[in-house]
């Protein structure tokens, strides 16, 4: 699919999508869990998808019904489901589930498409076999398929943290296991989303102790889950392309079903939109527009990887120079997003450099071109951001890529006011 996207200008009301990383949390905690949790709102495509098929892999019953999940959970039968955990693209929930995996001595076998199977998620499962796990990996060349087969034991043991994801695992799984479990975070990125999985380990009675850095946990054995009943919160990783665009094209959005007192790291984009001198409102709803110049500075993506495409597109808008960096994470995602904003904005006429842990972009006047989203969801979307604010035509390829996260993109922004057009392949 390609996408054809002219300049633009957007105003209007916008509903924030659902959570992928709450999703994907509340789907595995429900299937993990002793009773029937319901999920209200939740991420129904892409990774939200494929967390499904993998809540049913680990031998949950999962129904879907009027935009709500009810999932009947195991309740400590760790050796139900199915050998193959098929999840498409999904990292996220590839990582979040291979832990849970490994609580029986049931063989099971994570694989996925192309993409998934170029990222990385050994360190985790070198963690999982100190505690007592065994694994093989089919390749030499990359990390999937994978095979995983507990059970786990306990113990202590160590996690590189250059992705948040592997200390989640680990977090999600270690209370089911019957012995206390020691864990040691180096290297430590992106703590906002730690703080995700810590809230649902809050919310739901799990006994833990952890180092005011997040760098030491002490996991209490033998916990079981409670089922939930829980409405999923609005995506701030996927607002933040709203807010983005809103103030690239010189529009005035609202965007409602925002709570700032959520743990995602996300949320801090409106604050560095607000430092580089866009015009933000947070009062009910988000009001964010921009009738003033937008200025070059340093920020600091390290707690959110995630908004590096779409704050590329606004450092491009903005006066003088400005440096994303210290998210040298942002790699290791679906694509190097470092390397791909680079190449795909140069294109595009942007004067940009990569740097080993981000990007240096000087202000420029985007033109439109014919660019890749690398099959990478939140790329794709923003060079949909960058064609909004560029001299005539911009397309897109593999742009079906964004109902990974956010389906309903094209709708939406049309709704706005946003000139794209779909080409199907």
């Amino acid at each position: 699919m390609k996408w054809i996207v002219r300049p633009s200008k957007l105003n209007g009301t916008l509903e924030v999508p659902p959570s992928k990383s709450h999703t994907i949390r509340a789907l595995l905690i429900s299937a993990l869990a002793n009773g029937t949790s319901t999920i209200r709102k939740p991420l129904l495509t892409g990774d939200g998808g494929s967390a499904v098929k993998a809540a049913r892999a680990l031998g949950a019953y999962v129904e879907s019904k009027d935009s709500q999940l009810t999932v009947d959970g195991i309740a400590g039968d760790f050796n139900g489901g199915d050998e193959l955990f098929d999840m498409g693209n999904s990292g996220t929930g590839t990582t979040l589930f291979a832990s849970a995996a490994a609580l029986g001595h049931k063989l099971r076998r994570f694989d996925g498409d192309n993409s998934l199977r170029s990222r990385p998620i050994k360190p985790l499962l070198e963690s999982l076999a100190n505690l007592g796990a065994s694994y093989t990996i089919e390749s030499e060349n990359q990390e999937l398929p994978f095979t995983i087969q507990g059970p786990l034991k306990g113990g202590k043991t160590v996690v590189d943290g250059i992705s948040s994801q592997f200390v989640s695992s680990l977090l999600l799984a270690c209370p089911l296991i019957k012995n206390n479990t020691h864990l040691t975070v180096s290297n430590i990125h992106e703590q906002p989303y730690i703080e995700i999985t810590l809230w649902w380990l809050r919310k739901l009675g799990i006994e833990f102790e952890h180092s005011q850095n997040l760098t030491s946990f002490i996991i209490t054995g033998g916990q079981q889950y409670e089922p939930v009943d829980i409405t999923v919160p609005a995506d701030f990783s996927s607002a933040t392309f709203a807010a983005v665009a809103g103030v690239v094209t010189n529009g005035e959005l609202k965007l409602t079903g925002l709570d700032f007192s959520d743990p995602q790291g996300d949320k801090d984009v409106f604050k560095v939109l607000t430092e580089m001198g866009a015009d933000v409102r947070i009062e009910q709803q988000v009001a964010v527009s921009n009738s003033r110049e937008l200025k070059g500075m340093f920020v600091d993506l390290n707690s959110m990887p995630d908004a590096l495409p779409a704050l590329s597109v606004a450092a491009c808008k903005a006066s003088g120079e400005t440096l994303l960096g210290n998210v040298e994470q942002a790699r290791i995602k679906e694509t190097d997003r470092i390397a791909v904003m680079c190449s795909e904005l140069s294109k595009m006429g942007a004067s940009v450099r990569e740097h080993p842990d981000g990007l240096v972009i000087q202000h420029s006047t985007l033109k439109g071109a014919h660019v890749s989203g690398h099959d990478d969801h939140r790329v794709v979307m923003a060079l949909a951001l960058a064609g909004m604010n560029a001299e005539g035509e911009t397309v897109i390829d593999s742009a079906e890529a964004a109902a990974v996260t956010y389906p309903t993109f094209v709708e939406d922004f049309k709704a706005l006011g946003a000139d794209i057009q779909i080409l199907e392949s």
